[in-house]
């Protein structure tokens, strides 16, 4: 819903109790415009007037789609791009350069950065909650780093879950198809009158491989997860809650174990995943417009996979404190520190990290003024994050700026200027890629990366312009429009032929001398990007509701004077489609009997040989007693049985067509 979605919300802000996704069904898009909710400056403001371009997805989205995971519903929101490389892995970007490692996407969860320095990005096999609980999906499409910090560079992800009083009771879902073949969700909270209410949940499920030409259906998947919250509410000392996930999974994947001493080997085999968070958040109101937050959080993730061992303990801690000067005037401002101790064993001679034990750290501050030129109508917002990681050779900053007109109750027009960083990560700076060949004539050689330790921060100048417009009570619009222009991004470079005797870094087995062929990465590339996103909803009747979505991206990306780079630009450059269309439709047929259809346009991606496709969902909802749903949901009705989507793995796998059934209790 889009009202509902132009602003940030930080994870567990006291919102309107119009926020519920129940109510907010049976608004009518003039009463929803008048909504006040937490900016992306974590200030209260009319949903309608702010100057960024924001999506939010509610649960109540989430359950009309069908999504059985975070990343399937984010094909809601416009801008977005999300393919599926396999059964469990993802392609995730936004306003271009999507890759499985979204390196410019930030996500986070609760208020809990997912996003991981190891590769530069996002795992979404491991990001995942019960969707019952989830509250809100927030979307930034654009720079969100002068409130949330370095690499969210092209947009900002917040998953919110649900505070613990909305979901008192019992709830329980079972289901199965062809791909999805079998999952349980069960939750229990309660409570009492006294401003403390909790929950506690589990999930499993196990789900099938996808289509592969060779039979060699390596990428079945299977999870447990259970998890817990506790919020105390009400008292003087102000709010406070406890939260904490724990999973398990195997997820089988292909991956290529390299060397020094013969040629690289496929091998299909389950990737061990495990880990665990807990987090802790006060908040208080001093006065009114007056009020601070500490939050703290400790998150441990293990990945073992046939070429790879990482093991990282993530310590952070955040304050942030918003003071209203005056009737026209707030400012907000914050700290932070993150501490991430990280081990990396050699798993194969080919893949290793330098030192494997190590620590990565990042400090930042920031600073945002919020004036309001003219009472209720001009807007003016600027601000500056200044960060410090072990990954920077100095100081970063992300400075800001943004100003909203609102000429009367019914239109808003935005513009802003933001300036984002990609900082570094393990692998420009600590990474040893080697695999070994063979020339033509015979003679062996070995192709390495080496580590970059003066690889610089990519960074990026965007500008953004945006409309919104409510035209009667029925209709709708926004319009978001964007410029970006990129330098220093990663390149791959060469540095020539050698003769190594040495001992190769990180490898413990002695290796006998051999010829290496020297590559590493480097900051060798230029891009710009243009693009504009259209977003209108129209409300029929009051039982039927109808969204669309239409996002235009074009994509430069070129190599910088003097650049060394082998050819990497094609390869971005033609990883993002050029256009993505969506319709989706909900219709209450009667009080017991809904009907959700969805429908999917996405460009092709020359540089992986992907075509074009479109597709269709739909979701027939039925409820057959007052506590009981039965539904049916079936998936890319519209293709063949199977279609690409993805080879960003560099293994085309088809993505099958698929239905499943679920029957669902709440009490």
């Amino acid at each position: 819903m889009f009202l509902a979605s132009v602003c940030l919300v930080p994870a567990d802000t006291p919102t309107n109790n119009l926020l519920d996704p129940t109510i907010l069904k049976k608004l009518s898009l003039e009463e929803l415009s008048q909504i006040e909710v937490t900016t992306r400056s974590k200030s209260p403001e009319k949903a309608f007037d702010s100057p960024a371009a924001v999506f939010v997805i509610t649960g109540e989205d989430i359950r009309h789609s069908g999504a059985t995971s975070i990343p399937e519903a984010l094909r809601m929101a416009p801008g977005v791009e999300v393919a599926r490389v396999d059964s469990n892995h993802w392609s995730v970007g936004i306003r271009g350069f999507g890759t499985r490692l979204n390196r410019s996407v930030l996500v986070l969860m609760d208020g809990r950065t997912v996003y991981t320095t190891l590769f530069d990005g996002t795992y979404w096999e491991v990001q995942d909650t019960l969707l019952e609980d989830v509250d809100r999906i927030e979307v930034i499409r654009g720079p969100g780093g002068t409130v949330w910090g370095p690499n969210a560079v092209n947009g900002v992800i917040n998953i919110i879950t649900k505070p613990a009083k909305d979901t008192r009771g019992g709830f329980v879902s079972i289901g199965g198809g062809n791909l999805d073949q079998g999952f349980i969700n069960a939750r229990y909270g309660g409570g009492n009158d006294k401003g403390f209410d909790y929950r506690v949940y589990e999930r499993a499920f196990t789900r099938g491989p996808e289509k592969h030409s060779d039979g060699r259906n390596f990428d079945d998947w299977r999870a447990t997860q259970a998890g817990f919250r506790m919020d105390w509410t009400g008292s003087a000392a102000g709010s406070f809650t406890l939260q904490g996930d724990i999973y398990t999974e195997d997820a089988g994947e292909r991956s290529s174990v390299d060397g020094y001493s013969g040629p690289s080997r496929s091998v299909d085999s389950n990737a061990e995943l495990a880990g665990g968070n807990l987090l802790a958040r006060w908040q208080k109101a001093i006065r009114p417009g007056n009020d601070i937050q500490v939050q703290v959080y400790y998150d441990r993730t293990k990945r073992l996979e046939a070429n790879l061992s990482d093991v990282r303990n993530t310590f952070d801690v955040d304050f942030l404190q918003r003071l209203r000067i005056s009737g026209r005037q707030t400012i907000t401002w914050g700290v932070g520190g993150r501490v991430v101790p990280i081990n990396n064993d050699t798993i194969t001679s080919g893949l290793a990290f330098v030192p494997a034990n190590r620590t990565d750290y990042l400090v930042t501050g920031f600073l945002q003024d919020d004036i309001s030129l003219v009472q209720d109508r001009l807007i003016f917002t600027v601000g500056t994050k200044i960060l410090q990681t072990n990954f920077l050779h100095g100081v970063g900053w992300e400075p800001s700026a943004r100003l909203a007109w609102m000429p009367d109750d019914n239109q808003t027009l935005w513009a802003a200027f933001t300036h984002a960083v990609r900082t570094p990560s393990d692998v420009e700076e600590n990474f040893y890629l080697a695999s070994y060949h063979v020339l033509p004539n015979g003679t062996p050689f070995v192709a390495r990366f080496n580590a970059n330790s003066r690889f610089s921060p990519e960074e990026m100048n965007g500008y953004e312009l945006g409309y919104r417009r409510l035209l009667g009570k029925q209709l709708l619009f926004s319009v978001s429009s964007f410029y970006n222009h990129y330098h220093d991004l990663l390149d791959q470079e060469l540095i020539g032929f050698s003769f190594e005797t040495s001992q190769p870094p990180g490898v413990a087995e002695p290796i006998a001398p051999h010829n290496l062929l020297s590559a590493k990465f480097g900051n060798g590339l230029l891009a710009t990007t243009k693009g504009i996103e259209v977003t209108p909803e129209w409300r029929p009747t009051s039982s039927w509701r109808l969204r669309g979505a239409y996002s235009f991206l074009h994509m430069n990306v070129y190599k910088a004077p003097g650049s060394l780079d082998v050819g990497s630009a094609p390869g971005i450059q033609g990883a993002s489609p050029d256009h993505q269309v969506a319709i989706e439709s909900e219709y209450d047929v009667t009080k017991k009997i809904q009907i959700d259809l969805g429908y999917r346009y996405v460009g092709a991606l020359p540089a992986q040989g992907v075509d074009a496709y479109s597709t269709g969902d739909a979701r027939v909802g039925w409820r057959i007693a007052p506590q009981v749903e039965l539904s049916f949901v079936a998936r890319d009705l519209l293709l063949q049985p199977a279609h690409f989507e993805s080879a960003g793995d560099g293994i085309p796998v088809g993505i099958k067509r698929s239905a499943y059934a679920q029957m669902t209790w709440r009490r």
